[in-house]
């Protein structure tokens, strides 16, 4: 399937400064922006920004930033599951995982993440996939935010939710494995019925048979 992308962007004023909020955006221009030191959840930020750059040259990968003039401070990124988990069992062309979203502790109280969803699904493409996450409590950040696991699973669902994605069940043994762990997603408008029945069978691949 063709993947396209449009751009959109948003400016919020928050107490630390303006941010543009905006995406899907190039390798070329993403490469060009510097990424903030506080940018550590996954990797080392100079070895996430690259990843990232390499993310945005996919045919389907996508990359929304939030940024503060030319420094990155928050970002979420859209490609194809990774090969080794049960999501890409499906070989579905339209099944893309939002992969990993993230906000330094600076701006997280003006509902970054949420406009980072938010600017993510004006994007009219977006009704032509299914959009899962999967959330795991040991990506959580919850000693810097002071939070248990039960607290800041709430505030991930509030704001997936922002970008329309829900709670789906799932026997997959990694999200089984702790009961905060969840599996959210998003049907577009225009997915047919046929990719929602195999997505369903990923959900319970031990009650199918494929």
């Amino acid at each position: 399937m063709e993947h396209k992308k449009t751009y959109h962007a948003k400016e919020i004023k928050t107490a630390q400064g303006n941010l543009l909020v905006e995406g899907p955006i190039s390798s070329e221009k993403l490469d060009s922006y510097e990424f903030h030191k506080d940018l550590v959840a996954f990797r080392p930020p100079k070895q996430q920004h690259k990843a990232l750059v390499d993310i945005a040259k996919l045919p389907e990968g996508r990359i929304l930033i939030a940024r503060n003039q030319d420094i990155v401070v928050g970002y979420v990124t859209y490609l194809y599951p990774d090969p080794l988990e049960r999501w890409s069992e499906g070989n579905m062309e339209n099944l893309i995982e939002l992969g990993a979203i993230e906000v330094i502790p600076e701006f997280r109280e003006f509902s970054v993440g949420k406009n980072l969803l938010g600017i993510s699904m004006m994007d009219d493409a977006m009704e032509d996939y299914i959009i899962i996450t999967t959330e795991y409590y040991w990506h959580w950040d919850l000693k810097g935010t002071g939070l248990n696991v039960w607290e800041y699973r709430k505030v991930m669902e509030k704001m997936m939710k922002a970008g329309g994605l829900e709670w789906y069940a799932t026997d997959d043994p990694e999200i089984c494995s702790h009961p905060a762990n969840c599996l959210m997603a998003r049907i577009g408008k225009r997915v047919d019925q046929d990719s929602i029945q195999k997505f369903d069978r990923l959900r319970f691949m031990n009650r199918f048979m494929y």
